[in-house]
């Protein structure tokens, strides 16, 4: 025992500052303690490694589900000298990560100054450009127009600037993913592999907690609401996106043209969609505001949130665009929900959007990782 606290207090006292060198101080700690070893992914994954460079340290900070239970279970963690934080160290790195691999650098940077005010400046720019337009159209309040969204915004037109900037984003956040993956040296990928790791991700399997009875919030009693409402806002997400691919192929392949019926498959997807988007923002951003500040980095908070509420604009704006498709407001609507869109198409690839992909990566990574086999013979998987 003596040995083990001479260790931890020599790796306690190693330099201080940045979020990689806390991280390498906090988890040569842990190596050395080893408690929590069962928790979750991240501590399996660290007894395979003895050096914690940055590629590895941000690699873990994506596979951490910040659940929070290691932050209550350590017996280093603060007030103890030795501040073992876990949960904070790897919130402050994956807001690293979404900086450092982005594309191009200099949007990642922007974002990191205050991605609320790029949010939000982008959609109400777009807003105010089609507001424009539509009074220069003489169709601001054009009549009703029977949900005929074309009669405001021609199809191709509207398909032309969100087609655009839909593909930049996707291109940054392949690019951002690309790097990150490489950096990380994964190996090859085995249909086990990708199988499991894509289980975890749909399932959220590591909110619960390391013994599925959810994370902790704003103390040390645990609860499966964040695990739930991540799946509601998840596949809430996923259904709108299949409401739009539906709608195209009708549109494109089967030459039926919008607006769609209220029963027809793509209006049902979407309304479906819109609801998930509600009930799982709502709850997120009630859980977030109640959290815990120990439980993260406290300087992501207004990104964290500005996300979420603008997921919840998304949904709520597509939602009153559907109720009010038949009267003279619809122009209105039409604009607001398009202009909070195309804030998520701008900062999709540098905020809290990209960190379900980086995640997807890590739990592949570790997928792969755990099929290979252990050296140092540490730790059990």
């Amino acid at each position: 025992m003596q040995q083990l606290n001479s260790l931890i207090r020599e790796a306690s006292d190693l330099a201080m500052g940045t979020p990689e060198s806390e991280a390498d101080r906090m988890l040569q700690i842990c190596n050395a303690c080893r408690y929590c070893e069962g928790f979750c992914a991240v501590f399996p994954a660290m007894t395979r490694r003895i050096e914690f460079t940055p590629s590895v340290v941000h690699y873990l900070a994506n596979l951490c589900h910040n659940c929070g239970a290691c932050l209550h279970a350590c017996q280093y963690a603060p007030p103890h000298e030795f501040a073992v934080n876990i949960p904070m160290v790897m919130a402050q790195l994956r807001k690293e990560t979404y900086m450092s691999y982005a594309w191009p650098r200099m949007m990642g940077e922007l974002y990191k100054i205050n991605g609320v005010a790029v949010a939000l400046s982008a959609s109400v720019s777009v807003m105010v450009f089609l507001l424009l337009a539509l009074a220069l159209n003489g169709k601001f309040f054009g009549g009703v127009l029977d949900g005929n969204f074309y009669a405001v915004f021609p199809h191709n037109t509207l398909v032309m600037i969100f087609g655009i900037v839909f593909g930049f984003a996707i291109l940054a956040l392949a690019i951002g993913l690309t790097r990150f993956w490489q950096e990380m040296s994964p190996g090859r990928a085995s249909g086990g592999a990708v199988a499991e790791a894509t289980h975890d991700a749909l399932t959220l399997k590591y909110l619960g907690g390391g013994h599925g009875d959810g994370c902790n919030n704003e103390d040390d009693a645990f609860s499966l609401w964040r695990k739930r409402f991540h799946h509601f806002t998840f596949y809430g997400f996923m259904l709108c996106f299949a409401a739009t691919s539906v709608a195209t192929i009708y549109h494109y392949f089967l030459g039926l043209h919008a607006p769609y019926a209220l029963n027809s498959l793509p209006v049902i997807l979407g309304t479906l969609g819109g609801v998930g988007l509600v009930i799982g923002p709502v709850g997120l951003l009630y859980l977030n505001i109640q959290r815990d500040p120990a439980h993260g980095d406290r300087s992501q908070k207004p990104m964290d949130r500005a996300f979420i509420v603008l997921l919840l604009l998304i949904s709520i704006s597509g939602l009153g665009l559907l109720a009010y498709r038949d009267t003279v407001s619809m122009s209105i609507w039409l604009v607001v929900h398009l202009g909070f869109v195309m804030g998520l198409f701008l900062t999709m690839p540098y905020g809290k959007f990209a960190h379900g992909f980086y995640r997807l990566a890590a739990l592949l990574k570790n997928s792969i990782e755990k099929r290979q086999k252990n050296h140092l013979q540490f730790g059990a998987d």
